[in-house]
């Protein structure tokens, strides 16, 4: 089964600056809890993504076990938008779209993640046992780090 996590976040900042934060690939790392033990595994030479840009990561989502995951970077759209998906990793399906919508506030940032899980029903059955708490839990993080980081 496909899941959707959609979330929006107010950002009193420029569109500039939300695009420069999220655009530098090893900022991933301050929007992330450290229990998850993310750690890059590859050499960033350019760090500012760019459509076909992978990047391989360790992360351990769930009970500390280390998954291999990479990502491809594609459809960017400069100061706009631009989308992740998982090349490798726990997931069947992964898909989040960042989207950058310049307002009279600042910046309204929406994630929309499209995701499914391996393993049919017992995947179905681990989303609903932890998985989707886990997701609703890192983006509640994340939109905490965002803010600290991006309001002044």
């Amino acid at each position: 089964m496909k899941y959707q996590l959609y979330r929006e976040q107010q950002l009193e900042c420029t569109i500039e600056n939300a695009w420069n934060f999220f655009a530098a690939a090893k900022n991933i790392f301050k929007i992330t809890p450290e229990e998850m033990h993310f750690k890059l595994l590859s050499s960033l030479e350019n760090d500012i993504i760019y459509e076909g840009m992978t990047i391989d990561y360790s992360v351990a989502p769930l009970f500390g076990i280390p998954l291999r995951w990479t990502t491809e970077i594609q459809e960017v759209v400069h100061q706009k938008s631009f989308t992740d998906i998982q090349k490798r990793g726990p997931y069947k399906i992964w898909h989040h779209r960042h989207d950058f919508i310049a307002n009279e506030n600042g910046v309204l940032m929406i994630d929309t993640v499209d995701y499914e899980l391996p393993m049919g029903k017992l995947g179905d059955w681990m989303h609903h046992l932890i998985v989707k708490d886990k997701i609703t839990a890192l983006f509640d993080y994340r939109q905490k780090e965002i803010h600290s980081i991006l309001h002044p």
